[in-house]
């Protein structure tokens, strides 16, 4: 008796029709459509065979390690300040919490240069808060200070949505079980609750770091493109663009960019592979 309710499950699941081959067409053309550009600019660098010399470039160097080092920094603050955002948004009642997850939305949305615009009118000399900041002596725009601070204004908004969507999904049982053998709320939230959220958590991080290693417009109009100051890797793309090397240079050092990324990101995939299984 109690074999049959199994196997009726099993006879339906075998005759619910499969929606694969209907799907199949439009996702091999979504595919197609991100391999067909990326493939035609790892191709016309292989021909143009200008990589290697730009790997060279002093100016490559500096841009690529200030892309590093400026977006696992915001990757960083994103974190602790976006963390517990999240777990606000998703756990707790307060006046405005409507507001405010709007505003988390709003950075997504906003062009980048709308961005800059705002930090700059924001922080900068002339700005809101620049002569009040001048005094101390703290100089905030055209600074690699706000390199990282464009950066997270536009990429902290993805960690805080996936881990929020992470935090909502959760089941509960396990804290609850946690706070009644007399754990504090804080242990619990560490050992348990972010470890329960690590698949939102991992992919709201790749997604916040990958968008300030490729953030543009905000860094432009709020730090400027100085070599070995502020200018990051995507603004170092559009410096050779219009520089004497052109074209050619621009795609070598957009194949470097991307390499890393892909490096990275797999980096980070293959570490959330190998991570243990939660133990309670």
């Amino acid at each position: 008796m109690s074999r049959e309710p199994q196997r009726t499950a099993t006879a339906a699941t075998r005759r619910t029709p499969s929606l694969a081959p209907l799907f199949a067409t439009p996702a091999l053309l979504f595919v197609a459509f991100v391999i067909v550009p990326l493939g035609a600019l790892a191709y016309r660098a292989a021909h143009d065979g200008v990589v290697p010399e730009q790997l060279r470039a002093e100016f490559v160097f500096d841009a690529l390690r200030l892309s590093l080092i400026t977006s696992t920094l915001t990757l960083v603050l994103a974190l602790a300040l976006g963390t517990p955002l999240a777990y606000l948004l998703a756990r707790a009642s307060f006046t405005g919490r409507q507001i405010v997850d709007t505003l988390v939305d709003l950075p997504m949305v906003l062009p980048p240069t709308v961005a800059g615009v705002a930090l700059l009118v924001a922080f900068g000399r002339r700005g809101v808060f620049g002569p009040l900041l001048e005094p101390a002596g703290i100089e905030l725009a055209f600074t690699t200070t706000a390199v990282v601070m464009a950066q997270l204004f536009v990429s902290a908004p993805f960690l805080v949505r996936s881990l929020k969507a992470g935090f909502e999904a959760l089941d509960q049982t396990y804290e609850q079980v946690s706070a009644t053998l007399g754990v504090s709320p804080l242990r619990t939230f560490w050992r348990i609750t972010l470890r329960l959220s690590r698949p939102a958590l991992v992919g709201g991080a790749v997604l916040c770091w990958a968008r300030a290693l490729s953030e543009l417009g905000a860094t432009l109009i709020f730090a400027g493109n100085f070599p070995g100051r502020t200018q990051t890797m995507p603004l170092a793309i559009i410096t050779a663009f219009e520089s004497s090397v052109g074209l050619s240079g621009a795609i070598a050092l957009a194949v470097i960019l991307l390499l890393v990324a892909l490096a990275l990101l797999l980096a980070l995939r293959f570490a959330l592979r190998r991570l243990p299984p939660f133990e309670l």
